[in-house]
């Protein structure tokens, strides 16, 4: 009966040192090996070193200057992810939408693209679609004093086809488009 008993402590702190240690060990060596920015965090450092963001993760642009994210229903809490888990048919979400569409001086003839009015499930989608970042481009040339044509041809150069395959619609990363329209020159 010991011995019985001795094998299944051994065994429980086998399999504890093996799941709790040495895979996540394992795991954690490897990638800072094979993919370290990635294990990181994927982060985008500005010319001073210090972190800007994550290409992961959504964050918000103060200024009409900027390229907007979609909606968030935890305002970009990475630590608190999640949707607002109301339903198409819910009223106060049907208000959320419309009122976030007002906001964008969306109209009958100019409807808002849906990532501008409506949350990821996550919250901290860091894409938009193309739609969504062409629907911005005039507010932001005549922020930044640029023709629409010239912010369209950064969007273009910022587009995401790497989902295509498995049949995602080419995105655009709303960090990386803002740092480079920051690159291009802010005149007032």
């Amino acid at each position: 009966m010991f011995k019985s008993i001795f094998r299944a402590i051994a065994a429980s702190v086998i399999t504890l040192l093996i799941c709790s240690a040495a895979y996540p060990a394992t795991v954690w060596f490897l990638a800072r090996v094979v993919c370290p920015r990635q294990a990181e965090g994927s982060l985008i450092y500005g010319r001073d070193r210090s972190v800007i963001g994550s290409e992961l993760i959504a964050r918000p642009f103060k200024g009409a200057g900027y390229f907007q994210p979609r909606p968030s229903a935890v305002d970009y809490k990475a630590d608190a992810a999640g949707g607002s888990n109301l339903g198409s048919n819910n009223p106060d979400l049907r208000a959320k939408v419309k009122e976030r569409a007002a906001a964008l001086g969306a109209s009958d003839e100019s409807p808002a693209p849906i990532d501008l009015v409506t949350a990821s499930g996550s919250g901290l989608d860091p894409h938009i679609g193309v739609e969504a970042a062409y629907y911005q481009a005039p507010r932001i040339a005549a922020e930044r004093k640029k023709t629409v044509a010239e912010i369209k041809a950064l969007i273009d150069r910022s587009i995401d086809r790497s989902g295509q395959i498995w049949g995602a619609q080419p995105r655009v990363n709303v960090l990386m488009l803002n740092i480079e329209l920051d690159q291009i020159s802010y005149t007032r």
